[in-house]
């Protein structure tokens, strides 16, 4: 005989069958309609990004699974193997369906080796299931929740995939084939079950048991937390599609479509607040609860309220979701909202924000201040690019030494550059990180015109969070980069170079808007090695770096026990036996200064600027 297996064999009444599964599709149906009425809801549209790119975001993130071995290497193979699991699973039933109602071709060789995917499957799904189970009841991860739905999902597909083995050992010892050894997991599991009648009725009860169930799951799938395996390819896709959504009116909060769409794609795993230095440091602040609260278009949520102005903004709690949720965005949408309706404003951060309509920085109740740490005013057309300051590093005392040495050590490479003194203008950041999006556009706006006045068509930044903004926030060709790249540059060109080593041994914290958000960790490191000084890295560092807790409006607040991040932060960096913490950004050098004065740790370790390393290197 050749090896095959008749669809439905000994099963009756088939119709019953077909109606059961018609009210799942129907079900189920119901349930996506629901979800999808509910994001229409939301405000705002999505310019999409190319298909290539999603496309490569939805096999590398999604079916390949990159994303899930950030920090938990555990987790991802567990995730790998219930996904591929299911995956295989669902294709072999489209493949049957196609094979009884299409074409039929899954004879001979071809069902051999059908049959053996299909238990190659069938193991991986329970191994992944029985993982899920021992990670929340035995090992009891901390940061995965344990609801009723937790355990629903689990359950029901542990219960279908030893309900379809044991379908099939019944089956084979019913039919005894000859190529029964094939499906080896249903053929180990045969010798469970009586002979002759008993067995076939055995299997009998099995298949319908396995039906139901499977109908079942299918129907429950849109009203479950296991819709994320339909929304995940959605929101990995959509990653990099630019938001053009507006706050709220009257609300609070009134959220865009994609904000919905996460708040459903979220499985909860806690990922988000594993990483979160504000959830770490005690603070009530839960990534993972607000996006959970926008799940309504709507809300007044005192989650959201209480929690959107300890967000620091760093994009850990987006770098560590499998399925690429930004929690950042739902918080930026609050702080939106709250902005307008005027209320729940930490009292410094609204003086912050007068200052900054005021006097055009958000430090001082002065104007023209910002050229006082140097006057190199001149015409930026006569340069090769415009040094943009940035208020905090022309402001702030200790941050001054940042433009200082910065200057000096462009002025020994030749470069010949300019900086605007104290015409130069807020670009309006903080005011875009808290959600005063008028007062952003507005200095943005003044800021442009400005650019446009002096023939600015290249310029470098000293703050990350500045260069962020200009090189995403403002429109045309104008290029922006950070210093740590123009350094970078500038030694591969051989106009920076080291006639001497230093005899020191550093570490490096990787500000968030340059590491995480942009990407930009290789070149200081670069630089750093250039200047002969030894590197150690801290944990974690590169895109994975833990946030000082400057960003996000912080440095403008007063919250209880602020500084415990750049705390946690410093002591990380004395672990490693440095001498030196070395960072590139005016907020986490004010930040991470402070937090070793008040850790007791000015005796240990110092720190400094990059530039102000390479300063020291090249004795300017």
């Amino acid at each position: 005989m050749v090896p095959s297996r008749p669809a439905y064999w000994e099963i009756e009444p088939i119709w019953l069958f077909y109606a059961l599964a018609a009210v799942a599709v129907l079900v189920f149906g119901a349930g996506v309609a629901r979800r999808v009425v509910g994001w229409r809801r939301g405000r705002a549209q999505l310019v999409l990004p190319p298909v290539g790119r999603g496309l490569e975001a939805v096999l590398r993130d999604g079916l390949l699974g990159a994303r899930l071995f950030r920090g938990d290497v555990s987790a991802g193979l567990m995730h790998l193997a219930l996904m591929w699991g299911f995956i295989g699973l669902f294709i072999g039933t489209v493949t049957v369906a196609v094979d009884h109602y299409l074409v039929g071709f899954l004879t001979g060789r071809v069902y051999i080796g059908f049959s053996i995917a299909m238990e190659v499957c069938g193991l991986l799904l329970l191994i992944g299931v029985l993982w899920a189970l021992v990670r929340r009841v035995v090992q009891r991860v901390p940061r995965l929740s344990c609801t009723a739905d937790d355990f629903v999902v689990p359950i029901w597909l542990l219960a279908l995939g030893l309900s379809g083995f044991g379908l099939e050992g019944a089956r084979l010892v019913a039919q005894e084939p000859a190529w029964a050894s094939y499906s080896f997991v249903g053929h180990a599991m045969a010798g469970a079950w009586p002979e002759g009648e008993r067995a076939l009725t055995a299997y009998r009860a099995l298949w319908w048991g396995h039906a139901v169930a499977s109908l079942g799951l299918v129907a429950y799938l849109p009203w479950s937390k296991l819709m994320h395996a339909l929304l995940a390819p959605a929101t990995l896709f959509a990653r990099d599609a630019i938001r053009t959504a507006t706050s709220g009116d009257e609300e609070v909060v009134r959220f865009g479509r994609h904000q919905l769409l996460h708040g459903d794609a979220c499985v909860r795993c806690g990922r988000c607040d594993d990483v979160c230095p504000s959830t770490g440091a005690g603070e009530p602040l839960s990534p993972r609860a607000c996006v959970q609260a926008s799940r309504r278009a709507v809300t007044t949520a005192a989650t959201l309220v209480a929690q959107s102005w300890y967000c620091t903004t760093c994009g850990a709690c987006a770098w560590a979701c499998p399925l690429s949720i930004t929690p950042i965005d739902t918080i930026a949408q609050a702080r939106r909202g709250l902005i307008e309706d005027g209320a729940h404003v930490p009292p410094q951060l609204a003086e912050t924000l007068e200052r900054l309509h005021k006097y055009d920085n958000p430090w001082v109740a002065k104007k023209g201040q910002k050229g006082a740490w140097q006057d190199r005013s001149a015409n930026p057309a006569q340069a090769e690019l415009l040094y943009f300051v940035g208020c905090t590093t022309a402001l702030d005392t200790r941050a001054q030494g940042i433009a200082r040495a910065l200057t000096a050590v462009l002025d020994r490479c030749g470069l010949a550059f300019t900086t605007l003194g104290k015409k130069e203008p807020c670009c309006g950041d903080i005011a875009r990180r808290v959600g005063e999006l008028g007062l952003f556009e507005e200095h943005r706006d003044k800021t442009e015109k400005l650019f446009d006045a002096h023939g600015v068509v290249e310029l470098v930044t000293s703050s990350p969070h500045c260069w962020d903004t200009l090189a995403h926030a403002y429109p045309g060709e104008r290029r922006a980069a950070h210093y740590t790249q123009l350094l970078a540059r500038l030694l591969e060109d051989g106009r920076l170079t080291f006639a001497g080593k230093l005899d020191s041994r550093v570490t490096f914290h990787d500000p968030c808007y340059l590491g995480r958000h942009n990407g930009v960790v290789d070149e200081p490191r670069r630089v750093i090695r250039a200047t002969g000084a030894e590197l150690v890295e801290m944990e974690p560092h590169g895109e994975a770096s833990l946030c000082c807790g400057g960003g996000g409006g912080r440095m403008w607040q007063e919250l209880p026990e602020q500084g415990q991040l750049a705390q946690r932060r410093i002591r990380q960096a004395v672990a490693t036996g440095a001498e030196i913490l070395i960072t590139a950004c005016p907020l986490c050098l004010i930040m991470l200064e402070d937090a070793r004065k008040t850790s007791g740790l000015e005796d240990r370790i110092e720190v400094r600027d990059l530039t102000e390393l390479v300063g020291r290197a090249l004795e300017v």
